[in-house]
């Protein structure tokens, strides 16, 4: 089976690039820097799904994208969750939180309306990210 990204996390985000085992994606909300890891495996709803190669492979992305988060955004705090009430393909959320965000310190779901990107600066932030992921060998 091919790998096809649920449509209301397509509409919720833009595709930044495919690592070694998900997909890449920056949440349609410039009030915080946050984004979205997909497996790009069918019909995974939870972690303990996958197999354990890719569950390994899973953390190890992880953590190579809080520490991106980290160095790009200097945030301080990151928020890692899955929660997929809404959204059943299993994802992972990466969020860059700050002291002065404006749903700190509470959860930034429902906390207010979403702030979509302009353009020109939601694709200066993928192409950030995109340097940041080459320089790092993570993606080609």
């Amino acid at each position: 089976m091919e790998f096809i990204l649920d449509n209301q996390l397509d509409n919720d985000s833009a595709f930044i690039a495919d690592m070694t085992l998900c997909r890449l994606q920056l949440m349609n909300d410039e009030q915080y820097p946050w984004l979205i890891l997909v497996p790009r495996r069918e019909n995974i709803v939870e972690m303990y799904e996958l197999s354990k190669s890719d569950q390994r492979q899973l953390w190890e992305e992880i953590a190579l994208i809080s520490q991106l988060m980290k160095k790009l955004f200097s945030p301080h705090k990151l928020n890692i969750g899955a929660l997929g009430n809404i959204v059943r393909q299993l994802h992972i959320h990466v969020i860059a939180r700050n002291t002065d965000d404006k749903a700190w310190p509470g959860p930034v779901w429902g906390a207010h309306p979403t702030l979509a990107y302009q353009q020109e600066h939601q694709q200066k932030t993928i192409d950030n990210i995109i340097q940041e992921l080459k320089a790092q060998n993570l993606i080609a």
